[in-house]
């Protein structure tokens, strides 16, 4: 079930890269909150993709459920409720405010997953 596939994370890494660019540079209404979650999934999956051994399918899902789960996490404000809000590496990661764009964001990121995947189209056996 695990595995190290070099070419996933060679891929991880640079979408990882990118995302730090947006963070560390770009503040505007679109690039940083928008294209910003949706890069983040994709990475996700290419994180996982890199250590698992699963279909792509199921990784495609499993990317968008955390994604949908760290979501959720923010709308319930659990930083506060768990005292953690003062740590600012945890709330970069986990995120702090709930947003109906982030969910947008993370559905078309795995949307372009499956479009441009063809493991996911059932088209591949890589």
């Amino acid at each position: 079930m695990f595995t190290f596939k070099l070419k996933s994370f060679v891929i991880f890494l640079l979408l990882f890269l990118v995302e730090v660019g947006i963070a560390l540079w770009v503040d505007d209404a679109i690039i940083r909150p928008f294209f910003g979650d949706f890069l983040a999934v994709i990475a996700l999956f290419f994180l996982l993709k890199t250590f698992l051994n699963i279909s792509d399918l199921n990784l495609a899902f499993v990317a968008v459920g955390i994604a949908y789960f760290l979501e959720f996490l923010q709308y319930c404000h659990f930083l506060k409720a768990a005292g953690l809000e003062k740590y600012k590496i945890i709330a970069i990661v986990l995120g702090s405010a709930f947003d109906w764009r982030d969910i947008f964001a993370y559905t078309l990121g795995i949307f372009a997953v499956f479009l441009f995947n063809k493991e996911t189209l059932g088209l591949s056996k890589v």
